[in-house]
């Protein structure tokens, strides 16, 4: 059969997802969203029988209006939230880049713009393939995973499925390292700190260990190296990040700490990925440690988890311990070396 003349050729198109966000910072919305995101159940990986009812009728209902509180301080009156605007203006600048060979959408893996849309903005363009880019650098069953899985859902019900490839971690991407790295010397210029902390957003160790090639997670030395055993070890992926990360910025590794945030508190009590983000921090003052820089390297966009979590919340915990200075970078957002690093990591796909 011969190829397609190029003339028949259609477009490729490119579908950017973030996690989500509420429609507004006001407790219905909020509810909304924590009901499709807590539900999911590659999230909360418990049986559908206890997982709705527990999350649908007593936690979301609890959680809500505290949410709703934060995300009022995190929303931009004119814009909106912080990720999604951050996400449409990537989508614009990494259109411009790629040129009309190219269609770009954005979507949300919970609530809008919804993946759904996006795809159909790609099939109504009657794309020639879709590259799928999730927007998180380490892979996590709870968050690429969910989007990989939601995306497959919605195409397995059209008439003509496109080729769809699937862009499932860029952890060790120069362009993604070199983007945040560029962030963190405009910072490391203005004053001198004492130790750098890489913030990354937790998950239960079960999640982990769920995925370990043939058993091959221990939970401790085998993240002392990326390889072929545990290239889609969560855990693996974010010590990766922070040795390349460490490496662009000159650093020896007892100058940085990698640990984990945004832990979700139940009675179930199950561990998380540790050391915890806000017991660490609370030990440094005592240790000397006054002065910190702290990254979020599992998140391109800034967001609640950053803003809020680790610029606040982590800021005022470290003073209170002792420490005197703590100072978050910046994510990425649609900085110019990141809109570049994606047009970069979607051409080469």
């Amino acid at each position: 059969m011969p190829s397609p003349s190029a003339s028949s050729k259609g477009r490729i198109g490119v579908l950017l997802v973030n996690l989500g966000t509420p429609d507004s910072p006001n407790t219905p919305d909020v509810r909304r969203y924590l009901n499709e995101f807590l539900t999911d159940a590659r999230v909360i990986d418990m049986p559908a029988a206890v997982r709705y009812p527990l999350f649908r009728g007593l936690i979301v209902p609890l959680r809500a209006p505290k949410s709703a509180k934060v995300y009022q301080q995190l929303w931009d009156t004119e814009r909106g939230s912080p990720l999604l605007y951050h996400g449409l203006d990537l989508q614009k600048l990494v259109q411009e880049k790629l040129g009309k060979e190219y269609l770009v959408a954005f979507g949300m893996r919970y609530q809008n713009p919804s993946i759904e849309s996006a795809l159909q903005e790609l099939r109504d363009a009657a794309v020639d393939r879709i590259i799928v880019l999730p927007l998180f650098p380490q892979y996590a069953a709870a968050s690429t995973g969910s989007v990989q899985e939601k995306v497959m859902e919605l195409v397995s019900k059209w008439w003509v499925v496109p080729s769809i490839s699937f862009i499932s971690s860029f952890v060790d991407d120069p362009g993604f390292i070199n983007s945040f790295a560029a962030l963190g010397k405009a910072e490391l210029a203005k004053r001198n700190y004492d130790h750098i902390v890489f913030s990354y957003h937790g998950i239960p160790e079960r999640h982990v260990l769920k995925g370990s090639h043939k058993g091959y997670c221990k939970l401790g030395s085998c993240c002392n190296s990326y390889n072929k055993n545990n290239r889609y070890c969560y855990r693996a992926q974010c010590f990766e990040t922070s040795r390349q990360l460490g490496a662009a910025l000159g650093l020896s590794p007892e100058q940085y700490t990698t640990c984990f945030q945004s832990r979700l508190q139940s009675r179930l009590r199950d561990p998380w990925l540790q050391p915890y983000t806000d017991e660490a921090l609370k030990e440094m003052p005592a240790k000397g440690i006054k002065n910190v820089l702290a990254f979020s390297p599992a998140f391109v966009a800034d967001c609640l988890e950053t803003t809020i979590e680790v610029g606040e919340e982590f800021k005022e915990m470290f003073e209170e311990a002792g420490g005197q200075h703590w100072q978050l970078v910046p994510s990425l957002n649609s900085s110019p070396l990141w809109v570049e690093a994606v047009t970069d990591m979607i051409r080469q796909n």
